[in-house]
């Protein structure tokens, strides 16, 4: 069922991905960073591997909370490593191009996955996209590097005591523009996750497409879209901290959204193919401007040896609310629209949570507020 579905690449996955990255931050922000990343892409590739031999639900779902288990160890380390190799004004750019991940993974899963699924099975889709990944752990461990901690802030010191989880929730609760930072990010990337991990199944049920149409036809669009709105935006975003000052990234990311908003539920309303992928095109250049952005203001709000707990922190609750509930919630819809909808319940449980997206619009907006106020109040101090 839906439901189902949801589950499986939602709350199941999120519970152990989230919860997870907390002690992996604490480990982070002690030991060797780059050597971490390492371990965790060798796990979470043979673990994607090993979805192809599933043979039922339950083991089919015990492999995607492997999947999840692995990239626990991914972000909030490479949050930490990006903070110290950039300084506060090229930092959103840097995290804008390290979040490409995103929407470049989403979109070669779905090339990739669609079309081997399509000419062999969907098993042999899973072998195909895990275990290059374990080649690539390798190259990782011997070109990466680990920058000094602190190396991009010569205003701080690294030689802090390292800090408890406990005091990293504490701070970062103190700090009300991080709350509010972490709120908007959290509802939009719900909205994000249910809608993009569902969006091959709609187009396969509402437009008649195939797998292999969708990978060839659709999927190419949301990896142009995503790049040139991500880096667009990351540039802008730098650009915008240099003459106004880093609250008015947040102003950004509430503006461009509130722009797309039209275009995304044009997708979900247009019933012609061709008019909806152009919504959808529109949308995804413009609603692809917050990650980079957002994860370097709530690394320039955090406090040095803090940068990779509070990037864990922010992760917790970005995957256990939106990753966890989106593509659940979206499940959950689609099967109680049935009885209304019928064969279209999917495209109007799409519909449901992309009207969500003002409520994450006014949570960007007071974080630029309080973000202006805090600029303010440092300046006077100064």
């Amino acid at each position: 069922s839906d439901t189902q579905l949801g589950l499986l690449s939602g709350l199941a996955f999120a519970l152990f991905y989230a919860t997870l990255g907390i002690p992996v931050a604490w480990l982070a922000d002690r030991a060797n960073r780059r050597n971490i990343i390492c371990i965790a892409l060798s796990l979470w590739s043979a673990m994607t591997a090993v979805c192809g031999l599933a043979q039922n639900f339950t083991q089919l779902l015990l492999a995607r909370i492997g999947v999840g288990i692995g990239e626990a160890g991914s972000s909030p380390p490479s949050h930490s490593i990006i903070a110290d190799l950039y300084p506060v004004n090229k930092r959103a750019g840097a995290l804008a191009i390290y979040s490409l991940g995103v929407t470049l993974g989403a979109a070669a899963g779905q090339i990739l996955g669609g079309n081997v699924t399509y000419y062999f099975d969907w098993r042999t889709a899973f072998f195909v996209v895990g275990l290059p990944g374990i080649v690539l752990a390798v190259v990782v461990r011997f070109l990466a590097v680990e920058p000094p901690r602190g190396m991009s802030d010569a205003m701080q010191t690294a030689a802090q005591d390292s800090p408890s989880i406990a005091e990293g929730f504490r701070k970062m609760w103190a700090n009300r523009a991080a709350v509010h930072l972490v709120m908007g990010v959290t509802i939009t990337s719900m909205i994000g996750y249910a809608l993009t991990g569902w969006t091959p199944a709609y187009l396969i049920r509402s437009f008649g497409l195939n797998t292999m149409e969708v990978a060839n036809f659709v999927a190419p669009v949301l990896a142009v879209a995503g790049v040139a709105g991500a880096v667009g935006s990351g540039k802008l975003a730098d650009w915008l901290a240099d003459r106004y000052g880093v609250h008015a990234q947040s102003y950004m990311i509430m503006a461009l959204k509130l722009v797309a908003l039209p275009f995304l539920l044009g997708f979900y309303l247009f019933e012609n193919i061709y008019w909806a992928v152009g919504a959808y095109f529109f949308a995804q250049v413009l609603q692809s401007c917050y990650l980079g952005p957002t994860f370097a203001l709530i690394q320039g709000l955090a406090p040095l040896k803090m940068r990779a707990v509070w990037a864990a922190i922010t992760l917790l609750v970005i995957n256990l609310i939106g990753l966890g509930l989106g593509p659940t919630a979206i499940g959950i819809l689609s099967d109680l629209y049935v009885p209304r909808f019928g064969d279209e319940s999917l495209r109007y449980a799409l519909l449901t949570v992309a009207l969500m997206t003002p409520w994450a619009l006014f949570h960007y907006w007071r974080g630029g507020v309080l973000l202006k106020r805090q600029a303010i109040e440092k300046a006077d101090t100064e």
